[in-house]
């Protein structure tokens, strides 16, 4: 629980808080955080660990560019 609050914290001191997967997703709802307390939520596990891997995913690369211009 504490590492989903530290991610909903860092959001809202204006990191990119991306959170993957269903288990992910789950885990955060049983530590009180809600969807909209991180940046994005990805349903697919896989490709938010190749994303943590390093791997340049178009649709997140949208968002961090929309971030970063607002």
């Amino acid at each position: 629980m504490d590492i989903a609050r530290a991610i909903a914290l860092a959001h809202w001191r204006g990191a990119v808080a991306v959170i993957g997967g269903g288990d992910t997703v789950a885990a955060l709802h049983r530590a009180e955080i809600l969807e909209t307390e991180v940046t994005h939520v990805s349903t697919g596990g896989g490709a938010a660990l190749r994303f943590i891997g390093g791997e340049d995913l178009p649709g997140l690369s949208v968002l961090t560019d929309l971030t970063r211009e607002g």
